[in-house]
């Protein structure tokens, strides 16, 4: 498959602080690569050098050429900070970008894209700030680009709209599209991105799939059991061949399998166990995440979270539904 983008040991400073510090990184056609890291560890810097908006270091290329060079009407950009005229509507926004550039997309189009066709003549000042980032969305789109940088591009809008939006991005990726996407929505690059690149101190520390980044850092599957008595569960449940772990209020049990929280059920039920609460999941990007940097990532729901029972019994063996077999991809 052709590689859209291309860097090599990319490096960026500002004084004594390292922005960038030797990046290497390829993009392909029609793939959205999600980007991922903590504040500050350069996604921003490194966004801004594949567009070419700042001088760096090293060497890149965008559909073989430098970035500067390339026709402007093939990319897209919405960068993680962007105030258009705040006392033009909706409607007159998507215009006006749209006229920066030889051919454009139908106005009306991109407005329905983004879901905002019924508040289309509202000022822009006027919308929720949901609404403007979609409004924002729009601007990048106008000219069907053939790579779009989205830099924190569902920030603020509701959980509706954000899934509007990633069925918006997953349909220009199967057209073609080449995304490069920065998040701080663990659901969003989870769900979206063909492969995912940790990003930490200007350095990329890992590069893969979701699914392979998981496997390599992510840990096992693990069942939460909330019981008052959890020093007592977990030696049960560790003489029945169960890794277990206890605290004060529960009992964390490694790699548990959906097929086995039912034995572990039957190991406490047969030990006159109670518990309040089963909490399986399987390992997700946020795993990855705290297992590379050490922190938790900003804002990130766990996908793959199953509570198979809230109520307190101490023999029923609960059911498993399809929903506890994986999280959201």
């Amino acid at each position: 498959m052709n590689e859209v983008v291309v860097a090599e040991s990319v490096g960026k400073t500002y004084g004594d602080t390292v922005a960038l510090d030797g990046v290497d990184l390829t993009v392909a056609e029609g793939e959205v690569f999600g980007l991922i890291g903590p504040n500050g560890a350069g996604k921003t810097t490194l966004i801004r050098a594949l567009t070419g908006t700042t001088p760096v270091t090293g060497e890149i290329r965008v559909f073989g050429s430098e970035p500067a060079a390339v026709d402007a009407d093939r990319i897209g950009l919405l960068p993680q900070s962007f105030s258009p005229p705040a006392r033009l509507t909706a409607r007159e926004l998507i215009d006006y970008y749209a006229g920066l550039y030889e051919t454009a997309r139908d106005t009306e189009a991109v407005l329905a894209d983004v879901g905002l066709s019924e508040d289309a003549d509202s000022w822009y000042e006027t919308l929720s700030g949901g609404q403007q980032r979609r409004v924002c969305v729009g601007t990048a789109l106008v000219n069907d680009p053939d790579l779009l940088f989205l830099d924190e591009p569902t920030t603020g809008i509701d959980p509706a709209g954000r899934r509007s939006l990633w069925e918006l991005l997953e349909s220009l990726a199967a057209g073609g599209t080449t995304v490069v996407l920065t998040s701080h929505s663990m659901a969003e690059v989870q769900r979206l991105s063909d492969r995912v690149g940790l990003l930490q101190d200007g350095q990329l520390v890992a590069v893969g799939t979701p699914s392979t980044l998981i496997a390599d850092h992510g840990g096992t599957s693990r069942l939460v059991i909330g019981t008052e008595t959890g020093h007592a569960a977990a030696e049960a449940l560790g003489t029945a061949g169960f890794s277990a772990t206890a605290s004060q209020a529960e009992v964390v049990v490694d790699g548990v399998s959906p097929v086995d929280i039912g034995e572990a059920v039957d190991v406490l039920s047969a030990a006159g166990i109670s518990y309040d609460s089963l909490t399986w999941t399987e390992p997700s990007l946020e795993d990855v995440y705290l297992q590379l940097t050490g922190e938790s990532f900003e804002g990130a729901a766990t996908p793959g979270a199953s509570v198979v029972s809230e109520e307190s019994t101490e023999s029923p063996t609960p059911s498993v539904d399809s929903a506890a077999t994986g999280g959201e991809k």
